[in-house]
């Protein structure tokens, strides 16, 4: 860590978060916005990035997230499986020497091919901060879901599932649409979909039962989109604990999302610890600054 301290951001495609830190690595300030990098306009990140200099000093800025995407700043290039801090460091993209750097994210380009930007800070973070195991199955729901691998501390291998982005579409475009307006709770209609989510691969025929059973009134209508989440929970847990050990799961991210997830393992026979995203995400930046100088 600088002197100086350090100022890291997690910059998704709609919101980020800003954290200023000192030089023994607390963090002194932080912010959160929507100005996520859909939000900026084109060639707009340099002007940005003073405005962001003007308010939190000219310290060294570690940028990790959507911003080293396609759609960000500058496309930083992935760091390839298997990862780990020092290789991370290595790939940063220095977008103003000395002072400004994205994280590279993580690929898995061995046959199967799979993307992350962000998490593999979280996930690297987790293991360094002593949250996890070094030898772990670990999960970060979301819009993208991410199960990964780490041995002895090294993220070997992740897989994406679109668990949250589907049950968008459906409450947002499809013919349930009417009926997922509620809210999900972790209660026995999420229990039995995710039951019926892990006991067999028919995603697609059990989403359309979902509303045969309002019909035939097997299933309160308040009760469908805790219901549906339970089924693509169930449907994501089947993928991501394909050929897993029976290790507990660490379930990284927002607490309302890993309560849920947890609730999912718990009908799945899965012990499981929840990891707070923030503090994974502070701890892993906090790691990779120290290389630096």
């Amino acid at each position: 860590m600088r002197d100086n301290g350090l100022v890291t951001i997690d910059w998704g495609t709609t919101n980020r978060r800003i954290f200023l830190l000192d030089a023994e690595g607390a963090v002194v300030r932080r912010e959160a916005d929507s100005q996520g990098v859909t939000a900026i306009p084109a060639g707009g990140f340099p002007d940005e990035m003073k405005r962001l200099r003007d308010r939190f000093g000219d310290v060294l800025f570690l940028l990790a997230g959507m911003i080293g995407s396609n759609r960000g700043w500058v496309e930083a290039p992935y760091a390839r499986c298997p990862v780990t801090f020092e290789s991370l460091r290595e790939s940063l993209l220095w977008v103003e020497p000395g002072r400004t750097a994205i994280v590279p994210g993580a690929c898995v380009d061995a046959g199967r091919t799979d993307v992350m930007r962000g998490e593999e800070v979280q996930l690297l973070g987790a293991v360094a901060a002593g949250l996890v195991a070094r030898d772990a199955l670990l999960c970060l729901p979301g819009t993208h879901a991410k199960w990964a691998r780490v041995v002895d501390g090294v993220l070997t291998d992740f897989r994406t599932v679109m668990t949250g982005e589907m049950f968008a579409l459906l409450r947002n475009h499809s013919l349930l649409a009417p009926q997922l307006s509620c809210d999900v709770a972790a209660g026995d209609a999420f229990r039995d979909g995710v039951r019926c989510g892990l006991a067999d691969d028919a995603l697609l025929s059990n989403l359309f039962g979902t509303r045969a059973r309002i019909l035939l009134g097997r299933l309160d209508p308040a009760d469908a989109a805790s219901y549906v989440s339970g089924l693509l929970l169930g449907a994501d847990l089947r993928i991501g604990l394909d050929g897993a050990p029976r290790d507990p799961v660490g379930l990284i991210g927002d607490p309302a999302l890993t309560h849920l997830y947890g609730a999912a393992l718990d009908e799945a026979g899965r012990t499981h610890q929840e990891v707070d995203g923030e503090q994974a995400f502070l701890a892993g930046m906090a790691v990779l600054a120290e290389g630096i100088r």
